[in-house]
């Protein structure tokens, strides 16, 4: 196959997932919306999403409008090339575009999946899990179109005109594309910190006082805060999860692109990962028709459908992309293909590991329930503790993965191919996203299908119903968010090489050793940031979470009939509180990301940069899966008592959950899904201003 063909079959596949993704929505919009009351409700969901979000693009769009000056300045100043700043506003616009049409689909799909359930589970699960499947295939098949779109004209704009000093045509076409990637992050880590932030501090407020001290259910329409807890699952849990995951899925690609040139694969080489990308788009959609099971089935069958699904299209996508490495870059590379491999297995291995720590099928996750018996403080004991052993699995799984994947595709021999396969890697764990996301997606849209079946007051099978899906979302949300995670550091790994190669460019000789002071205090910085970041991030949760509180005991204290259910409830304010609390407050952990690396940079030099990346990943990846799995078995373990064990709805026990829920949103919604971002980001952002930072960098 010539360049040309690989490019237009990447650019048939992006096109496949998104007329697929149409097919699916006109199926979701064909099924019925309820009752009028179940309409009503859907609707004031989907008007405090809309909001919302429209304040935070005018805040972000701001943000772009700011930095894409400062990189126009510094194309001016010829530390960058001409395209770079439209490739980063690109890069924001598809991310923020990913999440929004996800989360226009969630919100209108919430109430068809409440009526759906009144027929049975799996109808419930066939209109959710299409929803995420919408998601899904919209975040590959948005990335893959602008990736193909960029590399198409880059490659056609650098075959006739003059290349930028020092860069040949490889390392101009991906040096453009890396601050495409820097774009989408930057778009992610806002959509992801507000989003979490508004989410999870509805959700907190809502549960503190509705449940512990009101002793109402989850979702009561008495609850002034219901619609904004609603409100939130779109913003943070659809949304910005959207933007989050597009963003680990074209930097995993972007990454092993840059990475090709240094590995002597050429053109070839920096096309592999397109196309693997592409075949795992076609496997997601074939993957799909396997997601099905009985009228009757039962919620361990449904997380067999699930699993199956991504099974399936992880055996295609390896089958096919043996042919594809042999093709593409010859027999004598065919570990390469091994490489991949090492990444598919990593990942579906994290996945086990985050279904076993956080599902209440397992020991951990009851346990965890088991404790609530003797108050809240043994239950935030418990799932801190399953969080943390929750992190050896992923951890072995990914240094496996890395010292495969080096080894398999030459390392030994070549060291630059070795960090190829690392990437190659990475893109091979996330080569089947969009069945992955899926899986993760319809979470939420589950979890307002219950709110919609409670407010509506549906019969109590309904609900059961729905409850019995978004507990099985929080599973599948959590192995999503391994997925994620885990990538994130074998991509942050790529890029760190990446900024190393930028730097060999500028004729810059680094000294690596640990004796080397800078490098040292790097390290320690680095491993400080994801603290300071999830300070950040949970302090801005319990601000949010605090004002709900006092607002939620205002409207019962003062608004008579309310809890008697003769008056209704101000939902308004709860969702106007949220949406400006979070458009504050995610503002400055989002900078510090972006600013962070340029200042290192400019006062202690590029080698204190590099160590700064290298303490953020290790120290990143680790305090994000412990905090995804924690606040994922804190939930579970919730709603295991709710479904009346160890006491039951109402009980102590039950009381003592709902505090360990209300700590572990934050974690598992807010801190520990940014965290992956972050490391990345910051990798991204130190390539793209490297140039500057070595020409104006106190350290020479």
């Amino acid at each position: 196959m010539s360049d040309f063909s690989l490019v237009l079959f990447t650019f048939i596949g992006s096109i496949s997932a998104l007329l697929f993704a149409g097919y699916l929505t006109m199926f979701i919009m064909k099924q019925s919306e309820g009752n009028e009351k179940m309409r009503e409700i859907a609707q004031a969901v989907k008007d405090g999403s809309a909001a919302y979000l429209k304040r935070q693009y005018i805040v972000v769009g701001a943000f772009f409008g700011v930095v894409f000056l400062i990189l126009s300045y510094l194309v001016s100043q010829k530390y960058l090339v001409f395209f770079v700043p439209y490739a980063f506003l690109s890069g924001g616009l598809f991310s923020g575009l990913s999440g929004f049409i996800g989360m226009s689909i969630a919100t209108r799909a919430s109430a068809r999946t409440a009526e759906a359930a009144r027929t049975s589970l799996n109808a419930g699960l066939r209109v959710a899990f299409s929803s995420g499947a919408v998601m899904g295939l919209v975040v590959v098949g948005l990335g893959l179109l602008d990736l193909s779109i960029w590399y198409t004209v880059l490659n056609w704009y650098y075959s006739s005109n003059p290349l930028p000093h020092g860069l040949d045509k490889i390392g101009a076409i991906t040096s453009t594309m890396l601050t495409f990637g820097m774009g989408a992050s930057c778009m992610a880590l806002f959509a992801r910190v507000g989003g979490g932030i508004y989410t999870k501090g509805a959700d907190v407020g809502a549960d503190l006082v509705g449940k512990v001290e009101a002793g109402i259910p989850e979702d009561d329409p008495r609850n002034p805060a219901v619609i904004a807890d609603n409100v939130g699952d779109n913003v943070g849990d659809v949304a910005g999860m959207g933007a989050d995951l597009y963003e680990s899925y074209v930097g995993s690609i972007v990454a092993t692109m840059a990475l090709a040139a240094a590995a002597g694969l050429g053109f070839r080489g920096i096309t592999v990962p397109l196309i693997m990308a592409t075949v795992g788009v076609l496997a997601s959609i074939v993957g799909t028709f396997f997601v099905k099971c009985g009228e009757k089935a039962s919620q361990e069958v449904l997380l067999k459908a699930l699993r199956r699904g991504v099974i399936v299209s992880a055996v295609i996508v390896a089958v096919v992309c043996y042919f594809l490495v042999k093709m593409t870059l010859g027999a004598e590379n065919i570990g390469i293909y091994w490489s991949i491999i090492a990444g598919l297995l990593a990942g579906i291995f994290i996945g086990f590991c985050t279904e076993y720590y956080t599902s209440a099928q397992y020991k951990p996750t009851i346990s965890i329930a088991e404790s609530a018996k003797t108050g809240p403080a043994t239950v935030i004991i418990h799932g801190l503790s399953v969080g943390m052993l929750s992190t050896a699995g992923p951890v072995l799984a990914v240094g496996a993965a890395i010292i495969a994947s080096f080894y398999f595709s030459g390392g030994a021999k070549d060291f630059n191919l070795g960090l190829y396969g690392i990437g190659i890697s990475a893109v091979g764990m996330l080569s089947t996203l969009g069945i992955t996301l899926a899986t993760d997606a319809y979470g939420p849209v589950a979890d307002n299908a219950g709110g919609n079946a409670e407010m509506a007051q549906l019969p109590p099978e309904v609900r059961e119903r729905t409850d019995a899906l978004d507990s099985l979302g929080n599973t599948t949300a959590a192995t999503g968010k391994g997925f994620a995670i885990g990538s994130a550091a074998l991509t942050a790994l790529a890029l760190i090489v990446a900024y190393k190669e930028e730097l060999h460019i500028f004729g810059v000789e680094l000294d690596l050793s640990l004796l080397n002071p800078r490098v040292l205090v790097g390290l320690f910085l680095g491993g400080m940031m994801p603290f300071l970041f999830s300070s950040m991030t949970m302090r801005a949760v319990g601000k949010v979470a605090g004002d709900i509180v006092e607002e939620v005991r205002r409207q019962f204290k003062e608004i008579k009939g309310l809890m008697e259910g003769k008056a209704k409830a101000d939902y308004a304010e709860c969702v106007k509180i949220a949406t400006a609390g979070a458009q504050k407050e995610m503002i400055v952990p989002s900078l510090l990301a972006i600013i962070t690396p340029v200042v290192v940079g400019l006062v202690l030099g590029v080698e204190a940069v590099v160590g700064l990346l290298t303490g953020a990943t290790v120290c990143g990846f680790v305090l994000a899966v412990m905090m995804a799995n924690a606040g994922g078995a804190w939930d579970n373990a919730k709603k295991y008592i709710e479904e009346g064990n160890v006491g039951g709805k109402g009980s102590f026990a039950h009381k003592a959950g709902v505090v360990g829920d209300t700590v572990g949103d934050p974690f598992k919604d807010t801190s520990g899904p940014s965290i992956n971002i972050l490391i990345k980001l910051m990798s991204m952002v130190s390539i793209v201003f490297a140039s500057f930072v070595v020409a104006n960098s106190f350290f020479k």
